[in-house]
């Protein structure tokens, strides 16, 4: 029996999905696609990116609506060509954080290749803090294209998750994670060593992993409808990443890879009851992240 599922008194065939909206305060579009599905029960939880933009809107809309389960999307990559961003607090270039332009790197190699770890550490302590003294009741911790656990920053990531009593995305199934990642050349075993510590800690870990699928338009449809109905039973958390057409354009322009339906789609599908149907028809149940959290709090 999955371990999760006994903590949270679930039936051992029960199949579970965290409905989760990754890049929340990236833009005003992702925002309102993550307002208007969670508050219409559509999706559970989100990650706000902290160094973005449009980070003071949703952090405004959180600490007005306690509802909310929202977590940091630790930052320390800006991918796209068109709209960056970089650090809130460490801006020195000996922190290995910031490209030659001033932002952070656009991939986790390039990431890899400069980063001090003690800077890193820094960046995303000061991120989550702001995310704290912004009114957040912050639920978890995960990484925007899993920066935040490529080896060099796994253990102090892992101690910024323990000294906030927060879960962190890190899920059992590691290649269901980590084989999505482009992370490099990466040894497992850390990784598997965190999540026996949280198993022997009593702590619920996530089962798997998936996430968007990136498929054409017409393979949409099926391809949600399998994306939210895992065959397997246990916990499986699914990254989401709607977002409003209208704010797309610019932000996904000249991208190498970049289709604005990947992320739209999600916002009819899921907002239209596609998925809550598929999900119903075959006995799927849902969880926010808030629930992990308090199991976390509530072992200590």
């Amino acid at each position: 029996m999955s371990p999760a599922l006994r903590l949270l008194g679930l039936p051992e065939d029960a199949r579970v999905v965290i409905l989760h909206a990754d890049d929340v305060g990236m833009c005003h579009g992702a925002n309102r696609a993550f307002l208007d599905l969670a508050r219409a029960g559509r999706i559970d939880c989100g990650s706000v990116m902290v160094p973005c933009p449009w980070f003071p809107e949703i952090a405004r809309a959180a600490a007005a609506d306690a509802s909310l389960d929202l977590g940091v999307h630790l930052t320390l990559t800006s991918e796209w060509y068109r709209y960056r961003w970089g650090p809130v607090a460490v801006r020195s270039a000996a922190s290995g954080l910031m490209d030659a332009d001033g932002y952070f790197h656009r991939d986790c190699l390039a990431l890899r290749r400069n980063v001090d770890a003690n800077a890193a550490e820094a960046e995303m302590r000061a991120q989550l803090e702001r995310a704290l003294s912004a009114g957040i009741d912050v639920t978890h911790l995960d990484t925007h294209m899993g920066a935040a656990l490529v080896p060099e920053l796994l253990a102090a990531t892992l101690r910024i998750a323990r000294d906030h009593r927060l879960p962190l995305l890190l899920p059992r199934d590691l290649s269901s994670y980590l084989g999505l990642l482009r992370l490099g050349e990466v040894d497992p075993g850390p990784y598997a060593e965190a999540v026996a510590q949280l198993d022997a800690a009593g702590l619920p870990v996530i089962d798997r992993f998936a996430m968007t699928p990136g498929v054409s338009l017409a393979e949409t449809e099926a391809a949600y409808a399998a994306l939210v109905t895992p065959a397997a039973p246990g916990l499986t958390y699914v990254a989401l990443h709607p977002n409003r057409a209208e704010d797309l354009g610019d932000i996904l322009r000249d991208h190498p890879r970049a289709q604005t339906h990947w992320r739209t789609e999600e916002v009819r599908l899921f907002g239209n009851g596609f998925c809550d149907a598929a999900m119903q028809r075959a006995g799927v149940r849902r969880l926010g992240m808030r629930r992990l959290r308090d199991l976390h709090r509530a072992a200590d």
